[in-house]
């Protein structure tokens, strides 16, 4: 992740459980990720709801024949609770990505899926739900070279 995603690195973003379905990404409440009113600052609680989501869109693209690109085209999020303490974004549409990333490959054309992650405190209680829609479109290769 520190390659890759700095950001989230320095945040304290961490994999919780990843299969082709489902991703959960954490972050804990410390000191460099808080706000001025003893929470975890909104921007720091993106990263990991959009990595939840992301991280199953590019398990998705891997190793695709044509390649395929990605793309976050629009998110939303609320928030229901303080967040504090360590907290986890659950995304389980993974099967919907598939389907979405197979649609963009048979057609040619761009092709759009809404991902819903929640976000848990260690209560179990819902602190804050998003929603990023993901664009997929395969790539053409270019017969002008060949």
């Amino acid at each position: 992740m520190l390659t890759q995603l700095p950001s989230a690195w320095f945040a304290g973003l961490q994999i919780e459980k990843l299969t082709e379905q489902e991703a959960i990404i954490s972050v804990r409440y410390k000191w460099f990720n808080k706000n001025p009113f003893r929470s975890i600052y909104v921007a720091v609680l993106s990263m990991p709801s959009e990595v939840s989501t992301g991280i199953l869109c590019m398990g998705a693209l891997y190793k695709r024949t044509p390649a395929v690109s990605m793309l976050v085209v629009k998110n939303e999020g609320a928030y229901y609770k303080k967040a504090v303490g360590k907290i986890m974004f659950s995304c389980k549409d993974g099967d919907k990505i598939n389907e979405a990333v197979e649609q963009a490959i048979a057609s040619g054309e761009s092709v759009i899926v809404d991902c819903k992650t929640t976000g848990f405190n260690e209560q179990n209680e819902v602190v804050a739900e998003f929603s990023f829609t993901w664009s997929f479109k395969a790539r053409r290769k270019d017969v002008s070279n060949a």
